[in-house]
């Protein structure tokens, strides 16, 4: 690997192989689960983080972190999700209400599940392979690291 600040041949084509398979296959999952389900991508996060939580809720700062979406990006998509049906937002001691998935949030996120994770592993996983993906796995976890230190230590931008 070259040290310079650019990237070398074989750097550049595999990098733009990267970000070309990261949008063709996020493209692809999104246009699926909007068409059959009537969900967006973003709904699918925030609906998959509440699912996971213990008992369905969140603090709005929790789903934030989760998601490392932007403060105003998240309070209106979340009233966009609640005009919807998909969450609610219910009042607790703090003074910011949590962040609850509501019955027809959980019908959505367990219909749509099954078919989204089948997708990504004919599209994704399978394509890997076991060894492939778990170095692939790997690899994800040390670049996340890597940027978590920049952030913590030499970024104005923060995590």
């Amino acid at each position: 690997m070259s040290k310079g600040p650019w990237l070398g041949d074989g750097e550049q084509k595999a990098w733009r192989s990267y970000l070309l398979m990261q949008r063709t296959l996020e493209t692809h999952l999104e246009r699926h689960l909007q068409r059959d389900f009537g969900l967006s991508t973003p709904d699918f996060e925030i609906l998959v983080n509440l699912s996971e939580s213990e008992h369905g809720r969140m603090r709005a700062f929790e789903l934030g972190r989760s998601t490392q979406w932007e403060k105003s990006r998240l309070s209106h998509h979340l009233s966009r999700m609640e005009k919807r049906g998909l969450i609610r937002k219910e009042a607790c001691e703090s003074r910011y209400p949590e962040i609850v998935i509501t019955e027809a949030g959980t019908a959505a996120i367990e219909a749509c599940a099954p078919a989204h994770a089948a997708r990504v592993r004919e599209f994704f996983v399978d394509v890997f392979g076991p060894e492939r993906f778990a170095m692939l796995g790997e690899a994800a976890d040390e670049v996340v690291e890597v940027v978590g230190k920049h952030c913590a230590t030499d970024c104005a931008l923060g995590s």
